[in-house]
């Protein structure tokens, strides 16, 4: 059955400044007031999922459980077509326990290099969005955007493997578009449009 929510709290399930930006910017015109699940002290649960919606529904359902709020949950991560999808949803683990990104875009990097130098830069971003109530009704779509990697990283706009991908199309990496520009077109703008078309 469709639901549409309200305006009011809306707790976005993230601890990832950029993520919170980025989503709070996006719901900027629908009369909701995004709060960080940080803000509310709300730990972050283990993704213990082995999708990118499996995890966006598991940390929706953690912070609406603990908060009494509807939550809004984003599992995304990059996937490299000749590394098999990976990191996928282990992106934010190949950061290491201080999340540095630029640890994890060498390890892309050294892992293409070892395993499929001849096989292409193809890459695509996911997104999964996931929104639940508190009495467990939840939505979730997913969004995604095609492009290719670059090395070395460019920009210092963005967020995480931003710097790296170029999407088809465009002369810039998500690390040096405006982030106007990214996110018309960023797998979570698409992921958005849709869960907007669901709920608004």
């Amino acid at each position: 059955m469709r639901r549409t929510l309200a305006p009011g709290r809306l707790v976005i399930a993230s601890h990832n400044p950029g993520k919170i930006r980025e989503i709070a910017a996006l719901l900027g015109p629908y009369g909701v007031e995004p709060v960080s699940a940080g803000e509310l002290d709300v730990p972050e649960p283990e993704e213990t999922g082995t999708s990118f919606v499996a995890n966006a529904e598991l940390k929706a359902r953690f912070s609406a459980d603990l908060t009494g709020l509807p939550a809004l949950a984003d599992d995304s991560g990059l996937c490299v077509d000749a590394l098999d999808g990976d990191p996928g949803i282990f992106s934010a683990r190949w950061a290491g326990p201080d999340k540095d990104f630029a640890v994890a875009m060498q390890r892309v990097q050294d892992a293409m290099a070892r395993r499929a130098p001849e096989a292409g830069r193809d890459a695509h971003f996911v997104c999964a969005l996931s929104l639940c109530w508190p009495d467990g009704h939840i939505v979730t779509v997913e969004g995604r955007v095609e492009g290719h990697l670059v090395w070395p990283p460019r920009g210092e706009r963005g967020f995480g493997y931003d710097p790296m991908f170029q999407p088809w199309g465009h002369q810039l990496s998500f690390g040096e578009m405006d982030p106007e520009a990214k996110h018309a077109m960023s797998h979570r703008a698409d992921a958005f449009a849709k869960l907007v078309a669901a709920i608004f």
